[in-house]
């Protein structure tokens, strides 16, 4: 066994066991810690070939997962204008008005992040731009990614010109004569326009996706569990991998959509365990809903525009028998649910398929499937007990509360939820407290991907972009020990992988995230700001600052 990779003068923090570990130096050795001790006894194990960096004091923590994201598609969305900095419709319009003038006459305008809140009580629609959008095809993403606003040009090239059907709950709004708005709402309705537009040769693609996961390696991650699996997005992955330009470890997980036939379901079981090196199928993907801010979540009660009384799947019971088919199978699920009734109808399939899987169990010792619900902005008291008693994972994106609601609930989601509902936002002390395997991510491209930023704001749970203002919820706000468990020991547990990811001990995966400072005691408020000096992911360097050249 040939030691590749010496770590020295380190602080090893290791949250599985609360806290800084005695030793202050490690070995890898075929991707894996092989031994932990003093700078001079792990010296001794490094040969002419091995790398030795000495960390004058920097902190090892476990490799940082990010336990939601979209990689492909978020390289393919975040391609074009970044409207996430604009707070306000005059600022929309700036922005727009100066990308217009850099492209070519009939060109198309990609933008991405776009805040409904910068509309107030305006609805949200093409007119409100009109004025630097006239004859342009644009197409520009809300932030929560389920909805976007076509520009006039588009819905005319798309020929889209009035309302239409789908089997999911979709929607291209209209006004009151039929005509659309440009505003649609999920992806079967993006779709539509989306296909009208030029479209990336896969090379194009390629390199987005590497660039943006080189950009996630610099920003300390060295895995993430990535919630979609479409178009070439696997072939792209192998790709990566084979060239050894893959410097993420990611798990994927496929969508199911409504309508699923068994044909559709047996497809979905035989690509598990499909995968690479660092890559592999582990799990399938649903939605229960859409989202609080465009009016599609599944609510127990209608939002103050009547609006998010339905479940994504038209017909929820078949969502609950698809939940038993895959559980049976040994598959994992990972569900979309927001709103209170989606999360509350997710945890009585779950509870129905491990009831039915626990009566038809031969093996005494089965292997555990563990399944996920995704999101969970608002739940009463009787539904956040459930996730411990079922053994369900909470997969919670904190920046979604900082950075697209506010304190006095003066913002979109809160206006639409009422007073109650959103005092129940993000509920990550009461799932931690309760019990439940609470597990961190970004959603990106809906939030940044920085797991420092991810970290801060299940911390501080105030807006990134103006840290003075008061925090939402803050009684909700975790440790800075729990954050980083969440992203480290919970994220591995999440996968099955808690015997060999997650920790820094012997025999566990090489990778390793190194900061210039104690994540434990940095302010909540600076976190986001310690420089990120190493990333290793299976004991290789994929990322490596300046300063410990």
């Amino acid at each position: 066994m040939r030691t590749s990779l010496v770590l020295l003068s380190a602080r090893l923090l290791d949250p599985a066991s609360g806290g800084f570990l005695p030793q202050t130096a490690l070995a890898v050795a075929d991707g894996r810690i092989a031994a932990l001790g003093d700078d001079r006894t792990i010296r001794e194990l490094a040969d002419a070939a091995t790398t030795v960096i000495d960390l004058k004091g920097a902190v090892v923590t476990p490799g940082l997962v990010d336990g939601h994201l979209h990689p492909v598609t978020g390289a393919e969305l975040t391609h074009g204008l970044d409207l996430s900095g604009c707070t306000d419709l005059p600022s929309v319009r700036a922005a727009l008005a100066a990308e217009v003038g850099t492209i070519a006459r009939g060109a198309w305008l990609h933008a991405w992040g776009l805040d409904p809140n910068v509309f107030g009580d305006r609805p949200v629609e093409a007119a409100a731009l009109s004025p630097v959008l006239d004859g342009v095809p644009a197409l520009l993403q809300l932030f929560d990614a389920h909805s976007m606003l076509a520009s006039p040009r588009a819905l005319e090239l798309a020929g889209v010109e009035g309302p239409r059907t789908f089997a999911q709950a979709a929607e291209v709004v209209c006004d009151a004569d039929g005509r659309p708005t440009g505003l649609l709402l999920e992806d079967a309705a993006c779709e539509l326009v989306e296909r009208a537009a030029p479209q990336p040769t896969h090379a194009e693609r390629r390199e987005r996706l590497a660039a943006a996961l080189r950009a996630m390696a610099a920003s300390g991650l060295t895995g993430g569990h990535a919630m979609d699996a479409g178009g070439d997005s696997l072939d792209l992955y192998t790709e990566l991998d084979r060239a050894g330009e893959l410097p993420l470890r990611l798990r994927v997980a496929p969508w199911c959509q409504p309508g699923v036939d068994r044909d559709g379901l047996r497809e979905l079981v035989e690509l598990q365990g499909r995968g690479g090196e660092l890559w592999r199928v582990d799990g399938v993907k649903l939605f229960m809903d859409g989202t609080i801010d465009n009016g599609t979540a599944w609510l127990e009660r209608p939002d103050c525009h009547g609006e998010s009384t339905h479940a994504f799947w038209p017909d929820p019971a078949h969502y609950t028998q698809v939940i038993e088919e895959l559980h049976r199978a040994g598959v994992p699920t990972a569900t979309h649910a927001i709103g209170d009734a989606a999360v509350r109808h997710a945890l009585d399939a779950i509870a129905k398929a491990t009831a039915n899987g626990a009566a038809n169990e031969t093996n005494s010792t089965p292997s555990p499937v563990r399944h996920r619900i995704e999101h969970i902005e608002t739940v009463p008291d009787d539904v956040v007990r459930r996730f411990a008693e079922l053994g369900v994972i909470a997969s919670m994106q904190p920046t979604h509360c900082c950075d697209f609601t506010r304190a006095d609930h003066t913002d979109n989601w809160s206006r639409r939820l009422g007073e109650e509902r959103a005092d129940r936002a993000w509920r990550c002390r009461d799932l931690w407290d309760a019990g439940a395997t609470v597990v961190l991510g970004s959603d990106w491209p809906i939030a940044p991907y920085p797991p420092l930023g991810v970290m801060a704001g299940a911390r501080h749970r105030r807006p990134t972009r103006d840290l003075s203002q008061p925090p939402h919820n803050p009684g909700q706000a975790l440790t800075a020990l729990e954050a980083l468990r969440a992203m480290t020991v919970n994220a591995a547990f999440a996968a099955g992988e808690e015997q060999r990811a997650g920790r820094i001990a012997v025999g566990h995966r090489a990778d390793l995230t190194v900061l210039a400072a104690d994540p434990l005691s940095a302010p909540a408020a600076e976190l986001a700001e310690v420089p990120v000096l190493l990333t290793v992911l299976d004991g290789r360097p994929t990322h490596r600052a300046d300063r410990l050249s």
